[in-house]
């Protein structure tokens, strides 16, 4: 008789079940998380002390950042005005709810209105884990092309708002906005998309504002549900 142990299957369980435990854990203390995901040179750092910069007067803001190896990022939002924890994976492509999890333990979440997980940077592995994030952000810069979304579907699927970055590019006039747009909503019908720069605050500001509206009410409704099953 042969037993078959499906490895994936098991892990991807465990990690589902931790990243729910996760988000429970967030909204007992207001706490919104934000899992950042995209190719490496993205902008994924720069869009994050962006947001950074423009919040930091009124939001509490930490970043979890992960990386095969360095600190390099994690000293820049530190340098920017955020509370950071660096996660060297030592290989790993992606991040996982375990690790998150242990980042958190590092932060104190309560302390904190926004977490940003800036992910690994790559277009496939991250898409498969859940980190226990309430929104998931992909970033495709403009010098990338339009056709990520048909090359890496999966994490498409997985976004709830995309970033175009580097719009200040020369290439942008040659950047099929169109084709893309609805290339993303077949993957993710109702995906926000952002069109931005980084590097000089355009657009910034909208989705900061996106993320507000979201980070209240997911809290809302959470109260609004507790206060359902009271008696």
């Amino acid at each position: 008789m042969i037993k078959v142990i499906d490895i994936k299957e098991d892990i991807m369980k465990e990690d589902r079940h931790l990243a729910a435990g996760t988000r429970l854990r967030l909204r007992a203390t207001g706490t919104f998380m934000i899992n950042v995901m995209g190719s490496p040179g993205s902008g994924k750092t720069s869009l994050l002390i962006r947001l950074i910069s423009g919040a930091k007067a009124t939001r509490r803001i930490a970043v979890i950042e992960g990386d095969v190896d360095s600190t390099i990022d994690a000293e820049a939002v530190f340098q920017a005005g955020a509370e950071a924890v660096q996660i060297r994976t030592g290989g790993f492509c992606h991040l996982d709810a375990a690790m998150v999890s242990w980042a958190l333990d590092k932060l104190g979440p309560e302390k904190f209105d926004f977490i940003f997980v800036e992910n690994i940077g790559n277009l496939i592995c991250p898409a498969e884990h859940d980190v226990g994030a309430f929104v998931n952000i992909v970033l495709l810069s403009v010098p990338e092309g339009q056709d990520k979304p048909w090359k890496y579907p999966g994490v498409f699927r997985k976004a709830d708002a995309v970033v175009i970055n580097k719009i200040d590019n020369p290439d942008f006039d040659d950047f099929d906005m169109p084709a893309l747009r609805g290339r993303l909503e077949l993957l993710h019908p109702g995906v926000r998309v952002f069109p931005l720069s980084a590097r000089t605050g355009t657009g910034v500001s909208a989705l900061g504002s996106w993320l507000d509206e979201w980070r209240t009410e997911t809290f809302s409704l959470s109260g609004r549900e507790e206060a359902e099953k009271r008696p």
